[in-house]
């Protein structure tokens, strides 16, 4: 149940992304996009954010952490990349600022709306 509540939270926060800035852009059936696009993010973030993070370390504890932040964005454009090209899935980001906007916004909503769900 815990990880249907976090899909959900995350294609809400997909779409909030959208809604706010216009280099996102879905094609096709808006819901179906969201909710694939939620699993594809969070597989790219199971697989590939912890390796990114270990290699760069170095620059994470440089910037104090602010550099996570743009792995974050790195981590949204591969997403959309993979649903875009492999899944046929219309999710499209412009560029780096705006998958670097969007994962910023995908983050700050994804907490506000974790704040709702209670704990078990």
């Amino acid at each position: 149940m815990k990880l249907i509540i976090r899909w959900i939270i995350v294609s809400l926060s997909l779409f909030v992304a959208n809604w706010v800035l216009p280099g996102i852009s879905v094609v096709g059936k808006a819901w179906i996009v969201y909710a694939v696009m939620a699993i594809v993010l969070g597989l790219v973030n199971a697989v590939i954010r912890p390796v990114l993070k270990f290699l760069s370390c170095p620059l994470i504890m440089l910037t104090l952490g602010l550099f996570t932040l743009v792995i974050n964005g790195i981590m949204l454009w591969l997403a959309s990349y993979i649903a875009v090209k492999w899944l046929d899935v219309g999710f499209y980001v412009d560029g780096f600022v705006t998958a670097f906007l969007g994962a910023l916004i995908v983050s700050i909503v994804s907490v506000i709306l974790s704040i709702f769900v209670k704990k078990e």
